[in-house]
């Protein structure tokens, strides 16, 4: 329900078209050396972990391909009612803001639970901060759970609150009645949200808005604050939420930005980590990290190859790193934006993973439902893992590959290796510790840039793969014959501290997103990646406009959001 503007984006994309032919070179490049130790377990993978979002002005989230879309995709959770405008929805009458909007009416609350039933997804639900009550969040757990049983057990409390005005020129892009809008004042109601709404269910969940640690406006102090966003709101509020929550929008002036930013995840995840065991004391472990919005917004690929090995990486990194659910934006999005060429592929600009079928300057997306290749990125996921497989230890020895393990119930080994070069296939040799792969042709499931679908062959072996260019290949490997299925993988230790975090500075009217674990412009100190740039949006500048506080019109059936400099269709 939001939509994301890119300062100088014209200049960024137009810089980025044509780029990466898809030519080889002439030199053979070195094989780039996988190490797996399936003897080591970095956890399992999240019962709920592979997200999606969904907004209330999606009026075909419960069509019956989209569902069975999601369903082949493994999506196993769904968001509702959308980003920035969960901040001025009213779940009982199924409004917005002051109820003169148009709104489709098979998206309200029930119709969402049945849409999440079909695809076999949990619901994660955010509460009315911005213009609702504690009342009204309780209310809703107690219709959701005790009337109807539908046992929804994960509750934001509002979206990205943090951006109600009260840093930078006091506007902001999300919406928020309350006459207070400090960290220190959303503190103290999210505490009211939670008592309210654990008194009608105890079994609930609640969680906390944060900022992202190195995206503005984290370290950030407004006048008469005394700390940051979130060092205030866990400092009162940690023994009365269950989990955090960030989103995850890393962008990048190129498509390599991007597809570097994974690397820049567990410096995130260990200054959350810092914050929660200051706060959240003998209770610090049982706190979850929810990644609630996530997808490569920002950078030159919405749609096209490079968003589609984006988002595997990116999902598989924050589960390495412990979170418990990664949500991307979005089902359905729409755009007002001209399709651009990013390195030979149509990019749509775009965020969701199924096309909206809009038009815009002249041109119209494929028709609505077609997968767009963050469809196949996401759904590449289902070659390598399931639900409660255990994610094991991996690493590459050049950053232009990457590498994720996970080991099955059956005592196989599954291996996914992206290929990040738009120009050139990869030579990639394969060794194992604490597994022996069975003999001859391996398994493989692909995703190769202009696919339409995932491909399973027989190809290469168990050491010795070669990897299209921009491409998901995710090898399905059993144990050698007459091997013992090893015990099950010992934990890695507990990741040492990385370099912390920088912020980007703001400006006025706009939200700057800066580096993720180095100043802007420069390289990660912990990353192999050279000369890749550490930023997420470099220089440019993000601006949000939200649905509350929009004009909503209706226009032949789309719900169309007029913000300050663009606008967004959603749910054509």
């Amino acid at each position: 329900m939001r939509r994301h503007l890119v300062g100088g984006a014209v200049a960024v994309l137009a810089a980025s078209a044509g780029v990466g032919a898809l030519a080889p070179s002439a030199g053979a490049a070195p094989t780039v050396r996988i190490r797996v130790d399936a003897g080591t377990s970095l956890g399992t993978v999240p019962s709920s972990g592979v997200g999606l979002n969904t907004g209330f002005g999606d009026e075909h989230m419960g069509d019956a391909k989209v569902t069975s879309l999601m369903k082949a995709a493994g999506v196993r959770q769904l968001r509702y009612p959308g980003g920035s405008g969960a901040d001025d929805y009213h779940w009982k009458t199924h409004t917005s803001g002051d109820g003169t909007g148009w709104i489709p009416s098979n998206t309200d609350f029930d119709h969402f639970m049945a849409t999440a039933k079909k695809v076999g997804a949990q619901p994660i639900l955010t509460a009315n901060y911005g213009s609702g009550t504690p009342q009204e969040a309780a209310d809703w757990v107690k219709y959701s759970n005790v009337d109807k049983g539908y046992g929804v057990k994960y509750w934001e409390i509002g979206n990205e609150v943090y951006g109600n005005g009260h840093y930078g020129d006091g506007k902001g892009w999300e919406i928020d009645k309350h006459a207070d809008k400090s960290p220190t004042a959303y503190a103290k109601n999210l505490i009211a949200y939670a008592k309210a709404m654990k008194a009608v269910d105890p079994k609930v969940k609640i969680g906390a808005v944060l900022t992202t640690p190195g995206g503005w406006p984290d370290k950030e102090k407004a006048p008469g604050d005394s700390a940051d966003w979130n060092h205030t709101v866990l400092s009162i509020a940690a023994k009365s939420i269950d989990f955090v929550i960030v989103h995850w929008y890393p962008g990048g002036t190129t498509t390599a930005d991007l597809l570097n930013t994974p690397s820049r995840i567990a410096g995130v995840r260990s200054e959350l980590r810092s914050l929660i065991s200051t706060y959240a004391g003998s209770r610090a472990a049982s706190v979850e990290i929810a990644v609630t919005e996530t997808d490569g917004v920002g950078s030159p690929s919405l749609t096209s190859q490079a968003a589609a090995l984006f988002a595997p990486d990116t999902y598989m990194t924050w589960f390495e790193q412990g979170a418990t659910h990664v949500d991307w934006w979005n089902l359905h999005n729409g755009t007002d934006q001209a399709p651009t060429t990013v390195n030979g592929q149509t990019d749509y600009q775009d965020g969701g993973i199924l096309s909206a079928g809009t038009c815009a300057g002249g041109k119209c997306q494929p028709p609505r439902d077609t997968t767009f290749p963050t469809y196949w990125g996401i759904r590449s996921l289902t070659a390598l893992a399931k639900p409660g497989d255990t994610i094991v230890k991996s690493s590459s020895g050049n950053s232009s590959v990457t590498v994720h393990a996970v080991r099955n119930s059956t005592g196989g080994l599954n291996v996914m290796l992206t290929n990040k070069s738009p120009q050139n296939a990869a030579q990639v040799s394969l060794s194992y510790a604490g597994f022996t792969p069975a003999a001859g042709a391996v398994t493989t499931v692909s995703y190769a840039k202009g696919g339409t679908a995932l491909t399973t062959a027989k190809r290469g072996t168990a050491v010795a793969q070669t990897l299209p260019p921009y491409s998901i290949t995710t090898l399905q490997m059993k144990p050698a014959s007459g091997t013992a299925i090893a015990d099950k993988p010992t934990p890695a230790a507990t990741p040492t501290a990385v370099t912390p975090v920088v912020t980007a500075s703001g400006t006025t009217g706009t939200r700057a997103q800066g580096g993720i674990g180095a100043p802007v412009g420069q390289a990660t100190p912990s990353s192999p990646s050279g000369d890749l740039a550490s930023t997420g949006a470099s220089n440019a500048v993000v601006t949000y406009s939200a649905f509350g506080g929009l004009l909503v019109i209706a226009a032949g059936g789309v719900l169309v959001l007029r913000g300050r400099r663009r606008r967004g269709l959603h749910g054509k």
